[in-house]
């Protein structure tokens, strides 16, 4: 029997559109700080004025250029300042934003740039501008490139400033061009197409329309998890929903964002920035959580076991708090004794200000959850796809359940489907896949606006929503017993510090194996302190290591069914890389691919 949560917040956007957010956000903070952004060694700030003079300008240049409404305008880039006042010009100029990972190959860049009918687009530099170059003559529709880095060929390649240039002409030929342009923007056009980098067959491009961020936008403000005083630091690719979301909730509530997509400069910015809250990916908490580990294990094994126990009895002084329990006098003195010297260190190590994290896009091991709570920088996980505009679960601070994702958003209907499958309905479900009817009926089958996800999941007695995996994730040995590979594998991450993914391997098999890969920066730290090789290729034939593997799949198979226990595995001698097809710009595994390269070692198990 289907089971339907319904969230308890009815909610009514103040804004029907992305467009609309942004115009009463200038006009009610304009002298507030709005950016920050790298500018050589230090960091330059735009207040929401700054920026809508220039987006402003630049969206003025767009018209100049032709630019029609709900028009797709591609943006192919990484993460940058840069990204996010073109991201908001295009909504001032009433067009739709076509959102392209600077990773992606020149191949699939022709299939989305042709396939959403883009006739402007925004490229990061010259290797960008090459792959349009490459398929040029397979995009009839695309006008004109303009280049964030570069002057282009001044004709079909245009600067950023060469548009600026355009908008200042047509501003000064009519200064309310944009503002005509903007106020006439409706709830229904199209604001956004994001193409799913999906992990089998080609991107499907999501639509999103101005209503679905104006409820995004009054959903998060009314989850009391941010306010106008906060410091956001955003790295996350601006191409994926996550990164879209974080920016319609700061426009929305107003505080302020520093914006550097290198994720290699996380640690020394998150110092520099002391921001109150970030997003993140779970493969960023694990390195994280692994790094700290490993600099307690270097330190000999008094202070690994101190840290281990300090850890442990912080956690329990949450669950404690979290039960509505007093806590005795020894847990409370020992635990302001742990927070002062071990978890305030921690902290420092992340700027020292974060109030909490917020965990999307893949399942998060609820023992890292533990840990950055003892910690008292609380992860808050919240669960959505692409075509939920990111949004149909919302973990409360006050509500922080481990391996929960939360009840349904406000707004939000979520119903549990006889399979097990998560179908939701609400404001924030996409208008459909872009010239894909078939992929359409297939998650509209239910009728009456619920979509399906392809999750499976259930309820606890609380209305929390807990994703135990993906409906074609869920393998079936050929002992008839159901094996769910995601859970196995965030828990394998949680307890192995040195992994960088697991793929558990099951379906139609006799027993599970798996694949596992070595994080790089993990083996260095590891190797320089056993002594062992500090490269991935020779630590994976380590004894040592294979043996430190082995431990943690021991300890993960005291945990699980008889059934599920991984029996075999190997480690590789490379991670997965995005380039290769194995991961996802999310840096989500793409298993089909990861077995169908490495099928003959699996065979192999089985022989």
């Amino acid at each position: 029997m289907s089971v339907v949560v319904t969230a308890k917040e009815t909610l009514v956007p103040a804004d029907p559109s992305f467009t609309a957010m942004l115009l009463k956000r200038f006009a009610s903070t304009p002298d507030r700080d709005a950016f920050k952004a790298p500018d050589g060694d230090g960091w330059k700030t735009l207040t929401w004025k700054d920026v809508e003079t220039d987006t402003t300008v630049l969206a003025a240049g767009l018209l100049a250029l032709g630019l029609e409404s709900e028009q797709r305008v591609g943006i192919a880039a990484n993460t940058s300042l840069d990204w996010v006042l073109a991201d908001i010009a295009v909504a001032l100029a009433g067009g739709a934003v076509t959102t392209v990972y600077a990773s992606t190959g020149a191949a699939d860049v022709q299939f989305i740039l042709s396939d959403s009918n883009v006739k402007i687009l925004f490229a990061e530099d010259q290797g960008q501008l090459d792959k349009v170059l490459e398929e040029r003559a397979n995009l009839p529709e695309l006008k004109k490139v303009v280049l964030f880095n570069g002057e282009g060929d001044g004709d079909f390649s245009i600067s950023l400033e060469t548009l600026r240039e355009l908008g200042r002409q047509a501003l000064a030929a009519d200064a309310d061009v944009v503002k005509t342009r903007a106020e006439s923007v409706t709830s229904d056009q199209l604001a956004t197409l994001i193409y799913t980098s999906g992990t089998t067959g080609k991107p499907k491009g999501v639509e999103l329309p101005q209503s679905n961020w104006g409820y995004v936008g009054a959903a998060l403000s009314s989850a009391d998890l941010m306010t106008i005083d906060d410091v956001q630091y955003l790295w996350l690719p601006m191409a994926h929903v996550f990164g879209t979301v974080l920016l319609v909730s700061q426009v929305e509530i107003g505080f302020c964002t520093a914006i550097d997509g290198d994720v290699k400069k996380l640690m020394p910015n998150l110092a520099a920035i002391k921001p109150t809250f970030m997003g993140a990916v779970p493969r960023i908490f694990e390195k994280v959580y692994a790094s700290i580990n490993a600099m307690a294990k270097a330190g000999g094994e008094d202070k690994a076991r101190d840290f281990a126990n300090g850890v442990a009895l912080a956690e329990e002084y949450k669950r404690v708090i979290a039960a509505g329990e007093t806590p005795s006098k020894e847990l409370e003195e020992g635990f302001a004794f742990v927070d002062e010297v071990v978890m305030k260190t921690v902290r420092g190590a992340l700027g020292g200000n974060v109030r909490f994290f917020i965990s999307g896009s893949a399942p998060l091991s609820a023992d890292i959850a533990e840990f950055f709570n003892a910690a008292g920088m609380p992860i808050l996980e919240g669960y959505g796809l692409t075509e939920t505009s990111a949004i149909a679960t919302i973990v409360r601070p006050n509500d922080v359940k481990f391996g929960t994702v939360g009840p349904p958003s406000p707004g939000t209907e979520i119903k549990i489907a006889d399979d097990g499958e998560i179908l939701v309905r609400s404001g924030a479900v996409m208008r459909g896949y872009r010239n894909r009817p078939e992929a359409n009926e297939e998650v509209f089958f239910a009728g009456d606006g619920w979509f399906a996800t392809g999750d499976i999941g259930e309820f606890d007695e609380f209305d929390r929503l807990r994703i135990t995996d993906r409906k074609k994730d869920l393998f079936k040995t050929s002992g008839g017993k159901y094996v769910a590979p995601s859970a196995i594998e965030s828990q394998f991450k949680a307890l192995c510090g040195v992994a960088g993914n697991m793929v558990v391997h099951a379906n139609n098999r006799k027993f599970v194996s798996a694949l596992v890969t070595l994080d790089p920066d993990a083996v260095a730290a590891w190797g320089a302190a056993n002594g062992k090789p500090t490269d991935v290729a020779s630590a994976a034939k380590d004894p040592d290591m294979i043996a430190t593997i082995q431990a943690a799949i021991d300890k993960l198979n005291e945990g699980l069914n008889h059934w599920e226990k991984i029996q075999k595995f190997v480690i590789l001698d490379h991670d997965f890389t995005i380039d290769a097809g194995e991961l996802t710009p999310s840096l989500k595994v793409k298993r089909k691919v990861v077995e169908e390269h490495n099928m003959d070692l699996l065979d192999s198990f089985y022989a």
